[in-house]
Protein backbone atom coordinates (compact mmCIF):
# COMPACT_ATOMS: atom_id res chain seq x y z
CA UNK A 1 0.00 0.00 0.00
CA UNK A 2 2.97 2.15 0.82
CA UNK A 3 4.51 1.84 -2.46
CA UNK A 4 1.31 2.61 -3.74
CA UNK A 5 0.71 5.34 -2.57
CA UNK A 6 4.54 6.93 -3.61
CA UNK A 7 3.99 5.53 -7.14
CA UNK A 8 0.62 7.72 -6.87
CA UNK A 9 2.30 10.84 -5.78
CA UNK A 10 5.25 10.51 -7.98
CA UNK A 11 2.91 10.41 -10.83
CA UNK A 12 1.20 13.62 -9.49
CA UNK A 13 4.03 15.30 -9.00
CA UNK A 14 5.82 14.41 -13.00
CA UNK A 15 2.44 15.86 -14.14
CA UNK A 16 2.40 19.22 -12.55
CA UNK A 17 6.52 19.50 -12.67
CA UNK A 18 6.28 18.73 -16.98
CA UNK A 19 3.10 21.23 -16.78
CA UNK A 20 5.32 24.06 -14.92
CA UNK A 21 8.69 23.42 -17.32
CA UNK A 22 6.17 23.79 -20.34
CA UNK A 23 4.73 27.32 -18.72
CA UNK A 24 8.61 28.43 -18.74
CA UNK A 25 9.51 27.09 -22.31
CA UNK A 26 6.73 28.88 -23.63
CA UNK A 27 7.46 32.25 -22.10
CA UNK A 28 11.10 31.76 -23.16
CA UNK A 29 9.09 31.20 -27.04
CA UNK A 30 7.11 34.67 -26.19
CA UNK A 31 9.62 36.92 -25.09
CA UNK A 32 12.04 35.97 -27.59
CA UNK A 33 9.11 36.42 -30.29
CA UNK A 34 8.99 39.94 -28.28
CA UNK A 35 12.75 40.65 -28.01
CA UNK A 36 13.20 39.98 -31.43
CA UNK A 37 11.03 43.07 -32.61
CA UNK A 38 9.28 41.93 -35.73
CA UNK A 39 5.98 42.23 -34.46
CA UNK A 40 4.33 39.65 -31.68
CA UNK A 41 1.79 37.48 -31.27
CA UNK A 42 -1.79 38.66 -31.17
CA UNK A 43 -2.45 39.09 -27.39
CA UNK A 44 1.22 40.07 -27.24
CA UNK A 45 0.37 42.49 -29.57
CA UNK A 46 -2.42 43.76 -27.41
CA UNK A 47 -0.31 43.52 -23.86
CA UNK A 48 2.38 45.42 -25.35
CA UNK A 49 -0.29 48.12 -26.62
CA UNK A 50 -1.58 48.39 -23.01
CA UNK A 51 1.95 48.41 -21.55
CA UNK A 52 2.61 51.72 -23.91
CA UNK A 53 -0.57 53.33 -23.12
CA UNK A 54 -0.78 52.70 -19.16
CA UNK A 55 2.36 51.67 -17.69
CA UNK A 56 2.68 48.49 -16.15
CA UNK A 57 4.69 45.42 -17.39
CA UNK A 58 3.83 43.22 -20.50
CA UNK A 59 3.22 40.39 -18.18
CA UNK A 60 1.25 42.26 -15.41
CA UNK A 61 -0.91 42.75 -18.19
CA UNK A 62 -0.86 39.20 -19.32
CA UNK A 63 -1.76 38.15 -16.10
CA UNK A 64 -4.80 40.95 -15.62
CA UNK A 65 -5.97 40.29 -18.81
CA UNK A 66 -5.93 36.36 -18.19
CA UNK A 67 -7.71 37.32 -14.61
CA UNK A 68 -10.48 39.09 -17.32
CA UNK A 69 -10.98 35.75 -19.49
CA UNK A 70 -11.05 33.33 -16.70
CA UNK A 71 -13.54 35.37 -15.02
CA UNK A 72 -15.61 35.77 -17.78
CA UNK A 73 -14.93 31.69 -18.70
CA UNK A 74 -16.07 30.80 -15.23
CA UNK A 75 -19.48 33.29 -15.55
CA UNK A 76 -20.52 31.37 -19.35
CA UNK A 77 -19.68 27.96 -17.92
CA UNK A 78 -20.97 28.67 -14.36
CA UNK A 79 -17.99 26.64 -12.98
CA UNK A 80 -14.51 27.24 -12.14
CA UNK A 81 -11.43 26.74 -14.20
CA UNK A 82 -9.23 24.32 -13.07
CA UNK A 83 -6.15 25.14 -10.89
CA UNK A 84 -3.74 24.81 -13.80
CA UNK A 85 -5.54 27.76 -15.66
CA UNK A 86 -4.70 29.92 -12.52
CA UNK A 87 -0.96 28.91 -12.33
CA UNK A 88 -0.59 29.54 -16.37
CA UNK A 89 -1.90 32.84 -15.80
CA UNK A 90 0.06 33.80 -13.19
CA UNK A 91 3.44 32.22 -13.91
CA UNK A 92 3.74 32.98 -17.41
CA UNK A 93 3.25 36.98 -16.65
CA UNK A 94 6.16 36.29 -14.17
CA UNK A 95 8.27 34.24 -16.41
CA UNK A 96 7.60 36.71 -19.30
CA UNK A 97 8.76 39.86 -17.44
CA UNK A 98 11.88 37.70 -16.02
CA UNK A 99 12.93 36.72 -19.53
CA UNK A 100 12.42 40.47 -20.92
CA UNK A 101 15.09 41.50 -18.25
CA UNK A 102 17.40 38.97 -19.37
CA UNK A 103 17.02 39.20 -23.37
CA UNK A 104 18.94 41.70 -25.40
CA UNK A 105 17.11 42.46 -29.32
CA UNK A 106 19.90 41.80 -31.42
CA UNK A 107 21.78 44.66 -33.56
CA UNK A 108 21.06 43.20 -37.12
CA UNK A 109 18.14 41.97 -39.22
CA UNK A 110 18.98 38.19 -39.24
CA UNK A 111 19.81 38.03 -36.02
CA UNK A 112 16.05 39.24 -35.14
CA UNK A 113 14.54 36.94 -37.71
CA UNK A 114 16.61 34.44 -36.32
CA UNK A 115 15.43 35.10 -32.89
CA UNK A 116 11.94 35.56 -34.24
CA UNK A 117 11.92 32.21 -35.96
CA UNK A 118 13.31 30.37 -32.71
CA UNK A 119 10.68 31.91 -30.66
CA UNK A 120 7.97 30.47 -32.29
CA UNK A 121 9.36 26.99 -32.38
CA UNK A 122 10.56 27.54 -28.66
CA UNK A 123 6.58 28.41 -27.63
CA UNK A 124 5.29 25.81 -30.26
CA UNK A 125 7.10 23.54 -28.04
CA UNK A 126 6.05 24.90 -24.63
CA UNK A 127 2.51 25.02 -25.43
CA UNK A 128 2.66 21.58 -26.85
CA UNK A 129 4.80 20.15 -23.28
CA UNK A 130 2.74 22.02 -21.20
CA UNK A 131 -0.84 20.72 -22.39
CA UNK A 132 0.63 17.18 -22.29
CA UNK A 133 -0.16 16.55 -18.80
CA UNK A 134 -3.84 17.33 -19.25
CA UNK A 135 -3.50 19.83 -15.96
CA UNK A 136 -6.12 22.54 -17.26
CA UNK A 137 -6.01 24.80 -20.41
CA UNK A 138 -4.58 28.14 -19.75
CA UNK A 139 -7.11 31.47 -19.54
CA UNK A 140 -7.51 32.26 -22.88
CA UNK A 141 -8.63 28.61 -23.88
CA UNK A 142 -10.82 28.21 -21.45
CA UNK A 143 -12.75 31.44 -22.53
CA UNK A 144 -11.99 30.05 -26.32
CA UNK A 145 -14.11 26.32 -25.21
CA UNK A 146 -16.45 28.46 -23.14
CA UNK A 147 -17.55 30.42 -25.85
CA UNK A 148 -17.76 28.00 -28.33
CA UNK A 149 -20.08 25.86 -26.01
CA UNK A 150 -22.55 28.75 -25.27
CA UNK A 151 -22.87 29.83 -28.83
CA UNK A 152 -22.47 26.20 -30.59
CA UNK A 153 -19.38 28.07 -33.29
CA UNK A 154 -16.61 25.69 -33.70
CA UNK A 155 -13.27 26.09 -31.83
CA UNK A 156 -11.32 27.30 -34.25
CA UNK A 157 -13.88 29.67 -35.73
CA UNK A 158 -14.02 30.73 -32.10
CA UNK A 159 -10.04 31.15 -32.12
CA UNK A 160 -10.46 33.25 -35.50
CA UNK A 161 -12.46 35.85 -34.33
CA UNK A 162 -10.47 36.22 -30.53
CA UNK A 163 -7.15 36.88 -32.47
CA UNK A 164 -9.06 39.12 -34.88
CA UNK A 165 -10.47 41.23 -32.05
CA UNK A 166 -7.35 41.05 -30.00
CA UNK A 167 -5.06 41.91 -32.95
CA UNK A 168 -7.36 44.88 -33.87
CA UNK A 169 -6.90 46.46 -30.14
CA UNK A 170 -3.35 45.59 -29.99
CA UNK A 171 -2.78 47.30 -32.93
CA UNK A 172 -5.22 50.41 -32.08
CA UNK A 173 -3.24 50.87 -28.85
CA UNK A 174 -0.14 51.19 -30.58
CA UNK A 175 1.18 47.47 -30.51
CA UNK A 176 3.44 46.05 -32.82
CA UNK A 177 2.60 44.70 -36.02
CA UNK A 178 4.71 43.70 -38.32
CA UNK A 179 5.73 40.18 -40.62
CA UNK A 180 6.58 38.52 -37.53
CA UNK A 181 2.92 38.67 -36.53
CA UNK A 182 1.85 37.51 -40.24
CA UNK A 183 3.96 34.74 -39.86
CA UNK A 184 3.42 33.82 -36.00
CA UNK A 185 -0.40 33.30 -36.95
CA UNK A 186 0.61 31.39 -40.13
CA UNK A 187 2.81 28.81 -38.21
CA UNK A 188 2.26 28.64 -34.87
CA UNK A 189 -0.80 26.29 -35.56
CA UNK A 190 1.04 23.17 -37.48
CA UNK A 191 4.09 24.04 -34.97
CA UNK A 192 2.02 23.06 -31.60
CA UNK A 193 0.24 20.87 -33.69
CA UNK A 194 3.49 18.45 -34.35
CA UNK A 195 5.16 18.89 -30.79
CA UNK A 196 1.78 18.61 -29.09
CA UNK A 197 0.91 15.33 -30.47
CA UNK A 198 4.80 14.44 -29.94
CA UNK A 199 4.49 15.46 -26.16
CA UNK A 200 1.39 13.60 -25.83
CA UNK A 201 2.59 10.69 -26.80
CA UNK A 202 5.69 10.86 -24.54
CA UNK A 203 3.49 11.97 -21.60
CA UNK A 204 1.17 9.05 -22.07
CA UNK A 205 4.19 6.25 -22.28
CA UNK A 206 5.55 7.95 -19.24
CA UNK A 207 2.08 7.82 -17.00
CA UNK A 208 0.87 4.24 -18.41
CA UNK A 209 4.31 3.07 -17.77
CA UNK A 210 3.83 4.72 -14.00
CA UNK A 211 0.80 2.91 -13.91
CA UNK A 212 1.99 -0.78 -15.20
CA UNK A 213 4.67 -0.51 -12.01
CA UNK A 214 2.24 0.54 -8.99
CA UNK A 215 -0.21 -1.92 -10.40
CA UNK A 216 2.85 -4.80 -10.24
CA UNK A 217 2.96 -3.36 -6.27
Amino acid sequence: MALMFYSSQNRFIFRWSIYIIGLIIMSIGISFIIKAELGSSPWDVLHIGLTEQFGLTIGSWTIIMGFFTLVTAAFLLKEWPKAGAYLNMILVGVFVDLNLLILQTPPNLPGQATMLVTGIFIMGFGIGLYISPRCGAGPRDSFMLAVSQKTGMTVSRVRGLMEIVVLGAGWYLGGPVFVGTILFCLTIGPITGVCLTACQSWMDRRMERGISVENIH
